[in-house]
């Protein structure tokens, strides 16, 4: 995901209050478990900021194991929320929706430009869509947003675990997804686990540091914004 990171006072204490109770009761609502089959579509998602006040989100849907591009869709719309550190999903999510709304090829599985679990309060945007729409989720990341590792090696295909330094939980794995490139940080989100995450991250792999699903909703948010533009 492409945030938007606004400056201005700090967040309303009620408003942040009210957010971390929401992601408390949807985090008791998680289920790490495997796809209960191998997934026959899978789809890409993505989101990016425009402008700060609007929202571009996008689903591509690729068929599994051949990664042959489906269907391609996005929806456009203004953006609600103020920008809380740590909530970013709320401000995404009822956009994200909409345009999951459009797909006329449901996937079986949805791998988000972003965390599952991997967040301090273990709802990150891949947890928090889990929840929402009821699917098997995983994020895949550019950047850490909490926990330690070991730097995998530099080979592609290299993994290290990602541990929460309190808890000593493995909350992701991190992954070399091209010889030499800084890693990617892939966790479950909902309906799905790790060992999931890691094996559909790999699989999609085709020669790019980012895997096919999100490498292509990325690629088809450029080219979506100038629609809006």
């Amino acid at each position: 995901m492409a945030y938007y990171r606004p400056p201005g006072p700090p967040p309303d204490p009620a408003l942040v209050k009210s957010l971390t109770e929401q992601q408390h009761e949807m985090r008791q609502r998680v289920r790490a478990e495997p796809l209960a089959g191998e997934p026959r579509l899978i789809a890409g998602c993505d989101s990016s900021f425009p402008t700060p006040d609007t929202i571009l989100s996008v689903f591509v849907v690729l068929k599994f194991p051949s990664l042959e591009l489906v269907e391609k869709v996005y929806n456009y719309g203004p953006v609600d929320m103020p920008y809380v550190p740590g909530f970013l999903s709320f401000r995404e999510a009822p956009n994200v929706i909409h345009a999951f709304a459009k797909l006329e090829n449901k996937p079986d599985v949805i791998m988000v430009d972003g965390h599952g679990i991997a967040h301090p309060r273990r709802m990150g945007i891949a947890a928090h869509l889990g929840v929402l729409l009821d699917m098997p989720t995983f994020g895949v990341a550019k950047q850490k947003l909490t926990g330690v590792f070991q730097e995998p090696g530099p080979e592609r295909g290299s993994i290290s675990e990602l541990i929460d330094a309190k808890s000593g939980e493995l909350i992701g794995e991190v992954i070399r997804s091209k010889d030499k490139v800084l890693p990617l940080f892939v966790s479950p989100g909902h309906r799905c686990d790790q060992a999931t995450a890691t094996r559909l991250t790999l699989a999609c792999l085709r020669g790019y540091k980012l895997p096919e699903p999100t490498r292509l909703a990325d690629h088809w948010a450029e080219q979506f914004k100038k629609e809006v533009r």
